[in-house]
């Protein structure tokens, strides 16, 4: 890698085989994810903003704006493929953005204890959101550490792998998070349905599209992070889709094959925040909006005080 130290620009000396990736990134399908992204973001602000869902709002559009920022950067490559500027902000960016998404997925469960009933989950509903918020954001420093140390070992191998490993510990504690909490639904689930908690009156036809849009954004980005992360030695343990780019150096593997990456990187975490922004909690969970919980817990005390 030495020997390309210095290229900037495709040229006899500095081929396109010896880049990053090995390929111009895809001008077109580059473009539509961006845009999705874009409109993701916009939409999540204006319908937060409506609905005062401040948390979720910080989540999903921190999320959204380092995709847009991330394929901007591969965008930028697509016309130059040497731009160590925009390798970097690709690297960095895609890598730590799905990690807010989750983190959005996670703010959902506390408010469904809330709502269906808290004597049916084995933790306080608050601690839900210290816990998985928390792990979220420790697998945010990790990754950001790994991706940055990356970033910066453009020909220097051992930064090149040392950024490696610390991406994949990164996502290996964002893949065990996310396995508890979909296992932590699951068991919650299950007792709001044996104890009748779920009916025509508490589950309205718009939460229930809510929770299916939720659980579709769950899935897409826990996909994501197994294709992206998980060693190919560890397939028939994992039982996973495919083999990370990331588990066999950077610049082979997966990491050249644009149109998985497009799909089951890119393509999920797009599903993802979709779903989540044509299920906006404004309008099919109002419950998470702080002005509809205040109007609750005032109604509660009013209850309370009557005769």
């Amino acid at each position: 890698m030495s020997a390309f130290k210095d290229c900037t620009q495709i040229s006899p000396q500095c081929p396109l085989e010896a880049t990053t990736y090995g390929y111009y990134p895809n001008l077109a399908g580059n473009t539509i994810l961006c845009v999705v992204f874009g409109l993701c973001l916009i939409l999540q602000v204006a319908f937060s903003i409506r609905g005062r869902t401040w948390t979720w709002m910080v989540c999903l559009s921190c999320g959204c704006l380092f995709e847009v920022l991330g394929y901007i950067g591969r965008l930028l490559m697509h016309q130059n493929p040497w731009d160590d500027s925009a390798n970097r902000l690709q690297i960095v960016t895609l890598i730590i953005g799905p990690s807010f998404t989750a983190a959005g997925i996670d703010l959902t469960l506390k408010h469904l204890v809330l709502h269906f009933g808290p004597d049916a989950s084995p933790l306080p509903a608050y601690l839900y959101t210290w816990l998985f918020i928390g792990v979220d954001i420790v697998s945010i420093l990790i990754q950001a550490a790994g991706g940055g140390l990356a970033a910066s070992g453009k020909t220097n191998t051992k930064l090149l792998d040392a950024g490696n490993k610390i991406i994949i510990a990164g996502i290996a504690v964002q893949v065990a998070q996310l396995a508890a909490l979909g296992l932590m639904s699951i068991y919650y689930a299950v007792n709001v349905r044996r104890l009748g908690y779920f009916n025509k009156i508490t589950a309205s036809k718009r939460l229930r599209f809510f929770m299916c849009m939720v659980t579709i954004a769950y899935v897409a980005v826990l996909t994501r992070c197994i294709y992206r992360y998980v060693v190919r030695s560890f397939v028939a343990l994992a039982y996973c889709y495919s083999i990370p780019e990331m588990a066999s150096g950077w610049g082979k593997g997966l990491q050249r094959n644009e149109t998985e990456f497009l799909v089951l990187d890119g393509g999920m975490v797009a599903l993802a925040n979709v779903a989540l922004t044509v299920a906006h909690p404004t309008f099919c969970f109002p419950r998470m909006a702080g002005r509809v919980r205040r109007e609750l817990e005032r109604s509660k005390e009013a209850g309370h005080e009557s005769p």
